[in-house]
């Protein structure tokens, strides 16, 4: 038989049994309760992580926008400077050229003047054969002149039978002519160029009426 001793020995040892099983299962407890507060300290601190790298990654590529746009801008300026450059220059380069096409021309114009005047110096009707022969090769040559300059551009005003304009033509005698209309050249004294839309030399001509 168990006496009432052993019964108390074997309570108290499963009492402290009791206690150390509740010991250990709040230990357990406790040291889930740390663990799960490590993970999500650890689960914490990784979004952190991530939230920072998004933020860093956002901030570059704004930086980086923001650099491509000044970049572009920068290039756009440069391009229209160049273009208005380009453009600028072309006009220059045009207007150089015109200017230097009407200054040789201008001074070739006595000249031509000059083989006119021999020209009308000649009567036909009273020409020799040796006459007749330096009357033909002056007026080839006098063509070929024509032909030089129409190639760059210059030809002759019309003048006689057209109605006076200021812009080309330089009125210097008025004459009264019923056959003629109402400021028109009835006669041209020097015949004037053009080269292109530029006058190289007014024609010099007598207006009727």
């Amino acid at each position: 038989m168990i006496n009432i001793n052993d019964e108390e020995n074997i309570n108290a040892k499963d009492g402290n049994l009791s206690e150390e099983i509740n010991e250990t299962n709040e230990n357990e407890n406790a040291n889930n309760d740390i663990n799960s507060e490590e993970i999500n300290n650890n689960d914490n601190d990784e979004n952190n992580e991530e939230n920072n790298e998004e933020v860093i990654i956002e901030e570059n590529n704004n930086d980086n926008d923001q650099k491509l746009k000044e970049a572009n801008d920068k290039y756009v300026r440069l391009y229209a400077e160049f273009d208005n450059f380009r453009k600028r220059t072309q006009v220059e380069k045009c207007d150089m050229y015109d200017k230097g096409i009407i200054e040789t021309v201008s001074s070739f114009l006595d000249v031509i003047d000059n083989f006119d005047r021999a020209l009308q110096g000649f009567n036909k009707n009273e020409m020799d054969e040796k006459q007749k022969v330096l009357f033909d090769g002056i007026e080839m040559i006098r063509g070929q002149m024509d032909k030089a300059l129409n190639k760059i551009g210059v030809t002759a005003i019309d003048a006689v039978g057209e109605e006076f304009n200021p812009n080309i033509h330089n009125a210097v005698m008025h004459v009264e002519d019923e056959n003629l209309g109402e400021n028109v050249v009835a006669e041209e004294l020097q015949r004037g160029y053009m080269y292109n839309d530029k006058v190289v030399r007014h024609s010099m001509v007598k207006v009727a009426n």
